[in-house]
């Protein structure tokens, strides 16, 4: 099979596709044959030594992928040959195939595509998780979406207005601004022309934002955390432009404001049972045509240097998907 590897951390440019043989197959294991894979930050990351997890070389990158079953391996009785499925691999999904645990499979929605399945998992379950979990997010209330045109910022923007709330998209170009109004934005605001701070007042006559929805960090974290409303919470998604913002703890002390850390991998393992209620319900949404993941960005697998360099330069309308 051919697969994506990583010898030496560093840049998309050294990576190697190259052919590869994988291991046999192991009790409650399955072989799953790839159709097309999603592209994540922590991708970029992890390939570079900089995750939190840092895997030893060599290594196949990607955590999440959807396909077929291929083969099952003994005592495995939750899915079969054939089946549709989706699977978080932690690793290895960036390649014709992968074995992974069967217990971590996915089945797909009827109404689902391969490529909107490669990249449901990890961007919808880390928006399902912080709205739901983490802000609490209430009918009515109002979220501002930092990097709305992204991965994880469109998701946001989905699940935040089927939750009932009015969703602000913040994005540095009119071009993302428009896909977000497109998803489902009630208001935009362009923080490369625009103030972010006085913005968020003005659409909100004042009161400012009740949950802040943050991917990118960098310079616009603390303009957008002195626009939050009073018992306002500020949700740390990730670090997309780079900087780790540092916060004043006088900002939330002044409102009462909460600062909430979103890691949904980490909190899965800890409440696996949590984690699949909410994979439940948010394939519910699918099936009922509520919730349609987005497939805007679609690379041939021989193409992923062009996919890694979307998602990294932050050209990415939506989710960045491999297909294999």
């Amino acid at each position: 099979m051919k697969a994506l590897v990583c010898e030496q951390y560093g840049t998309v440019e050294t990576l190697k596709l190259q052919s590869q043989t994988l291991a046999e197959l192991q009790a409650g294991e399955v072989l799953l044959d790839i159709k097309a894979a999603g592209l994540n930050f922590p991708d970029a990351l992890t390939i570079a030594g900089l995750y939190q997890v840092k895997p030893p070389l060599p290594f196949i990158p990607g955590i999440e992928c959807a396909g077929v079953v291929a083969k099952v391996g003994e005592g495995v009785s939750n899915v079969k040959v054939g089946d549709r499925v989706i699977a978080v691999t932690q690793l290895g999904a960036f390649a014709e195939q992968v074995i992974c645990k069967a217990n971590i499979l996915l089945p797909m929605a009827d109404n689902m595509s391969f490529e909107q399945a490669a990249g449901f998992c990890i961007t919808y379950a880390t928006s399902y998780y912080a709205l739901k979990q983490r802000a609490k997010l209430q009918a009515g209330e109002t979220v501002l979406v930092l990097g709305a045109a992204g991965g994880v910022g469109v998701t946001a923007i989905q699940i935040a207005k089927l939750m009932g709330a009015k969703v602000i998209a913040a994005a540095s170009t009119d071009e993302k601004l428009n896909f977000a109004k497109e998803v489902g934005a009630d208001e935009c605001i362009n923080y490369s022309t625009e103030n972010l701070k006085e913005r968020i007042k003005a659409l909100t006559c004042g009161k400012g934002v009740d949950v802040v929805y943050d991917p990118v960090g960098g310079d616009y974290s603390e303009q957008a955390y002195r626009a939050i409303a009073w018992y306002g919470r500020y949700l740390v998604i990730g670090f997309a432009a780079g900087d780790i913002p540092k916060l004043s703890l006088n900002l939330p002390l002044l409102k009462a404001g909460d600062i909430l850390g979103v890691y949904w991998g980490g909190w899965a393992m800890r409440d696996p049972k949590g984690s699949n209620q909410n994979f439940i319900e948010l394939l519910a949404l699918v099936a009922q045509g509520k919730l349609k993941p987005l497939t805007n960005q679609v690379f041939d697998f021989k193409d992923y240097e062009q996919a890694f360099n979307c998602l990294t330069k932050r050209q990415a309308k939506g989710k960045v998907i491999l297909k294999m």
